[in-house]
């Protein structure tokens, strides 16, 4: 199945919430200049706590302030959420191609979101120097993606060279003893 050969339905931004939660996103971005934008994310996120909106919303807030294990946090619910909408397995090491390619067309754009979504898992644990992690699902991901489509290629071969580059620099400092 080509992850770029699909129409899109159900896109995650198009879904009903609940009332107010939209304008408080608005209000949040109208004031993240004067770095008052968290406490309505936060409102919208206590009232609505499996929005995909809301956690998107609060995955950039919290990426571009630096504060990736938040980020990393409303990224991984995200998932949480994606996951059952696809009856995948609970742990994404448990994917398979076959799980992709048996599933309805109509929810190849809700697979996309969820395979991007566990992109950005991945590249949240490489910023935050879990490779091992990151590693693993960079590597899921190219299993997965055999035409790259979702882009984790080269991600896997950074978190290859940051982790080499690591080793690399222990084993320097080793034998300078």
């Amino acid at each position: 199945m080509d992850l770029l050969d699909f129409e899109a339905q159900g896109l995650y931004f198009e879904e009903p919430d609940v009332a107010g939660i939209k304008e408080l996103i608005a209000t949040a971005a109208e004031n993240y200049a004067n770095g008052k934008a968290e406490l309505p994310l936060l409102k919208a996120y206590f009232l609505a706590p499996e929005s995909l909106n809301v956690l998107v919303a609060l995955n950039r807030f919290y990426y571009y302030q630096h504060r990736l294990e938040e980020a990393l946090s409303a990224t991984t619910k995200a998932l949480v959420i994606i996951r059952p909408t696809l009856s995948f397995p609970e742990d994404w090491r448990e994917l398979q191609a076959s799980h992709i390619i048996d599933a309805p067309a109509a929810l190849l754009t809700k697979i996309r979101m969820y395979l991007f979504t566990l992109k950005a898992i991945g590249f949240l644990n490489m910023r935050l120097n879990n490779l091992e992690l990151s590693q693993a699902i960079f590597e899921k991901l190219v299993e997965l993606d055999s035409k790259d489509r979702i882009g984790a290629k080269g991600l896997l071969e950074l978190v290859i060279k940051k982790k080499f580059e690591g080793t690399n620099i222990l084993f320097i400092g080793a034998r300078a003893c």
